[in-house]
């Protein structure tokens, strides 16, 4: 077994690691940025290292930094954690290379050869595992995606071949769209993955996400955990995960549970990895999916994920303790037949955003109230304590709260109590979503797929119950100063909380700058001295924090209503900053590869 293992992660999943080094007795490092000088990881490990400023480019991303700390604190080990480094192909090699230290986790060559899209599609219909109809080749010409728009008609995903998570997945529903979306698929591709590398696959449009957990040692055993059920999403990415899937037949669940063992054992892959499914839902079925129902191979996660804490919960093995004991040369010490599944378990993904702002990340802000709950069936993940500052360099994902049941109808009512007694104040959450989604008709009922948030649940709704249960938001006038009270009051013995809020005192002075129509404005992407604008025209802000991807204007174009003036990278995903009326570009106050901050001026129309 290792003496000491660096965790190259930050926030809850890298405490999630550490506690299970401190159960196998190993000792634990922490690397961090300087905007995570003061989070919980750092307070957890045992040592820990700065390995450089907040852009994870030039911290948690930077290969030679994080190994030298490992050197540094002499750590045997590293383990990834999910995402930065995690499914780098190019770091994991680096690592085996490295004298004394392991890599946790799977090798950089089978890393590689699953984690572009191509090879895996290609292995796997090798493994006879069903793939969606598609190119096993990258793409290069706009050409090429016409040609596939003809044999198997539209819409088509382009997606990057290391891509995951929607993240470098772009959709082309006629052939208008095809060299935008191509284009587009292939720059979020380079800016995430480093790959520019793209393929291609029939869109499906009303599917199921159903993923396998496996784990496979380096003696030959390949073992899959059961099925998780990760269909509710919002633009592709999961929000809410539970296991096992109330979709399923236990016959159309073994046969994909069957498939995801063939694939890895055909790939040769070692430690822990998920093979995802997408499963062709049934319109008005009557009934769990049967074993005639199509499914097909999506990808391989070459890592842990963020919802394996569901199949901990429902199985009992905890899933990061296989990963060091397989990276340290132990054999898998129990039989396919002898997984069994007890009861369920649903996580969800605590994320500081606002869900009635289309899941706006929060800019800032401190807890000034966290208390998570707990009792029996409940589990948190997190690395956070009152108090602290809510960093936003990364992504918005602040804890997860696990949740089990002896049946799903029990998980749910479970849930509701848990993420009533979540209390969290000071920044916001989607914890009123989360409440929300407990009583959804299509959710209770699992008959939701990966399309119903973002096609067929009411915003409404959503507004509703962030009024409700999430006080106030960001959509209130920020102008207006609310001065919250609470009280503890008795009457005739009984304890009673107030709470009252009191709207429209005085605005805090803000030293006299005139506001957006005025000479200056201090709030200009890139800090530090006002900018000066130019004219008195339309101010076009960012929506939210963020990086400039590219800028589609020149200073002097025309442009009308919609047009894209800036391509704005948050949340891991493309957002396009449009135009809300026509008019001339006089001033861009922005360069590509700059940080920006919710309301920073980018562009000025006149």
């Amino acid at each position: 077994m290792f003496r000491k293992v660096l965790v190259a992660n930050r926030g809850e999943i890298a405490v999630r690691v550490m506690r299970a080094c401190e159960e196998l007795n190993v000792g634990t490092v922490a690397v961090y940025s300087e905007a995570d000088k003061d989070s919980g990881h750092v307070r957890y490990a045992d040592e820990a290292y700065n390995v450089g400023p907040a852009r994870a480019a030039d911290s948690y991303l930077d290969h030679e930094a994080v190994i030298e700390a490992a050197k540094k604190a002499d750590a045997d080990a590293i383990h990834p954690g999910y995402g930065f480094l995690a499914e780098n192909a190019e770091f994991a090699r680096k690592v085996e290379q490295t004298d004394g230290i392991t890599w946790i986790g799977p090798s950089g060559d089978s890393m590689e050869a699953l984690g572009e899209k191509t090879k895996a599609r290609t292995i796997m219909q090798e493994a006879d595992v069903p793939i969606v109809p598609g190119t096993t080749e990258p793409v290069t010409d706009p050409d090429q995606v016409r040609e596939f728009g003809e044999e198997h008609g539209y819409p088509i995903a382009i997606k990057a071949e290391g891509g995951g998570g929607g993240r470098g997945m772009k959709v082309v529903w006629d052939e208008s769209e095809v060299e935008d979306q191509l284009e587009s698929a292939k720059r979020e591709g380079e800016a995430y993955f480093d790959n520019d590398s793209v393929y291609l696959e029939r869109y499906l449009e009303q599917p199921r996400h159903i993923e396998v957990q496996i784990v496979a040692d380096q003696h030959g055993n390949v073992r899959h955990l059961g099925e998780r059920d990760c269909s509710l999403q919002r633009r592709h990415q999961k929000v809410i995960e539970e296991g096992p899937s109330a979709a399923l037949t236990d016959e159309l669940r073994e046969k994909i549970g069957e498939a995801a063992r063939r694939g890895v054992a055909a790939a040769e892959y070692t430690n822990a990895g998920t093979v995802e499914f997408l499963v062709e839902e049934k319109p008005g079925r009557d009934g769990p999916l049967g074993p005639d129902t199509n499914f097909y191979f999506l990808e391989v996660n070459t890592r842990i994920q963020v919802e394996h804490c569901v199949t901990e919960e429902i199985t009992g093995i905890d899933i990061v303790k296989r990963q060091i004991r397989i990276a340290a040369g132990e054999e898998i010490d129990f039989e396919q037949a002898e997984v069994e599944i007890d009861g369920h378990a649903i996580e969800f993904r605590i994320n500081a955003e606002n869900a009635a702002e289309d899941f706006a990340p929060a800019t800032g802000g401190t807890l000034e109230t966290y208390d998570p709950p707990g009792g029996v069936g409940v589990r948190m993940d997190d690395a956070l304590r009152q108090g602290d500052e809510l960093v936003t360099d990364y992504d918005s994902m602040i804890a997860k709260l696990i949740v089990w049941g002896e049946d799903r109808e029990e998980c749910i009512d479970r849930s509701l109590r848990a993420l009533r007694e979540y209390d969290i104040e000071g920044i916001p959450t989607i914890i009123p979503f989360h409440r929300l989604m407990l009583t959804d008709e299509e959710f209770v009922a699992s008959t939701h797929t990966t399309k119903y948030l973002d096609e067929e649940m009411e915003q409404s709704r959503i507004e509703e119950a962030q009024e409700q249960w999430g006080g106030v938001t960001e959509s209130e006038d920020d102008d207006e100063e609310v001065v919250e009270r609470e009280f503890t009051l008795e009457v005739n013995g009984k304890r009673f909380e107030v709470e009252l809020e009191e709207h429209g005192a005085p605005a805090i002075p803000t030293g006299g700058n005139e506001g957006p129509s005025g000479p200056t404005r201090p709030d200009v992407a890139g800090g530090g001295d006002d900018v000066e604008l130019d004219g008195d025209g339309e101010v076009v802000d960012a929506e939210m924090q963020g990086t400039i991807l590219d800028i589609e204007v020149e200073e002097g174009d025309e442009v009308a209503a919609g047009d894209v003036l800036v391509v704005l990278e948050a949340m891991k995903m493309e957002n396009d900053i449009v135009a809300s009326r026509g008019g001339e570009v006089t001033q861009i106050a922005i360069e590509e590869g700059d940080s920006v901050d919710m309301g920073d001026t980018l562009v000025v129309l006149e």
